[in-house]
């Protein structure tokens, strides 16, 4: 854990949330005021966090599921952030001191685990996983977008959503599904989307563009009359999401178990898909969806963690201000 710079604007030391060892958010996360912030390499970048949002696999991870692949610890969590650009690295030319930035700082969802996270002051990335923040948005709305707006996108490109053809999401209100309605309706073309959730998220669905709302605590989707084109599957719902898809059709899932005709994915996270995304997110076709207790302050970031963990979240958690 090398310090960073020799840069007397950057200090050596910041304030971080980190864990030690593997269990429960609420056990394991620490707040460590003197930690090492890290080193910019060749590529990379050093980025002033405003803003953090939290996912699934953070905690996923924090109790020990992918252990076997993951970085050394003390481990930083957050994959998500949004900043500002304080040191670039020397074969980057795409972004200069002062640039406004955000993205999937973890390239590879479980492939490369990165130590230092975005839950932090600083946090350092890959050139090519940032892209400039839209203009229109503020920092806590641009956290809130890149490692679930790129998961969406490429659930939809691998099961070849496409113009004219009908979509359901299952999980229509989470911090995925609520981005995954936008994009099937106003990105991909879809003819018809349909999205799951409970009864007092229903309206919420609608808001964003689903044609057909259907309450999971009163009906079984895959009980419903019609069938879809492709079927997108946010929750983990086994062997029930392979009855909602048409004969030719396709199905993804982000959440295991998965059998088939169901296929599951990690996502790659790229600049290249915010990039394609910024004329929507900026026309404001594609809005970001905000849990009502977001923002939660750096302080309070075990209590974001623990309403995260309930599963009852709407749309995206974020951490700010940092710190």
């Amino acid at each position: 854990m090398a310090a960073a710079t020799s840069d007397p604007t950057i200090p050596s030391v910041h304030k971080a949330w980190v864990y030690q060892e593997y269990g429960k958010s609420s056990d394991v996360l620490k707040f460590d005021e003197n930690f090492p912030v890290p080193q910019v390499k060749e590529d990379q970048v050093l980025v002033k966090v405003v803003a953090a949002s939290i996912n699934p696999i953070d905690y996923k991870r924090m109790l020990g599921l992918v252990k076997n692949i993951d970085s050394p610890r003390p481990i930083v969590p957050g994959f998500d952030v949004a900043g500002v650009v304080v040191k670039v690295g020397g074969k980057v030319d795409k972004f200069k001191v002062g640039d406004e930035v955000y993205g999937d700082i973890n390239e590879k969802a479980v492939d490369g685990l990165k130590q230092f996270g975005t839950l932090a002051e600083y946090t350092v990335a890959r050139d090519r996983v940032l892209a400039l923040k839209p203009k229109n948005l503020s920092f806590v709305e641009a956290a809130s977008l890149p490692l679930a707006i790129e998961t969406a996108y490429e659930g939809f490109e691998r099961a070849e959503l496409s113009a004219g053809k009908t979509i359901l999401i299952l999980g229509g209100a989470g911090g995925v599904g609520t981005l995954a309605i936008q994009l099937a309706k106003h990105v991909f073309g879809a003819s018809k989307v349909a999205a799951t959730a409970s009864t007092m998220k229903l309206d919420l669905l609608r808001s964003l563009g689903a044609d057909l709302a259907i309450d999971y605590t009163k009906e079984k989707f895959e009980e419903l009359p019609e069938k879809f084109d492709v079927v997108f599957d946010a929750v983990g719902e086994g062997e029930r999401v392979g009855k909602a898809v048409k004969g030719g059709g396709k199905a993804v899932a982000i959440v295991g178990p998965v059998t088939p005709p169901t296929t599951d994915f990690f996502l790659t996270s790229t600049a290249t898909t915010l990039e394609k995304l910024k004329p929507y997110l900026e026309s404001g076709k594609v809005k970001p969806v905000l849990d009502p207790k977001t923002p939660f302050p750096f302080s309070k970031t075990v209590e974001a963690f623990s309403h995260l963990e309930t599963s009852r979240a709407i749309g995206k958690i974020v951490v700010y201000p940092i710190p």
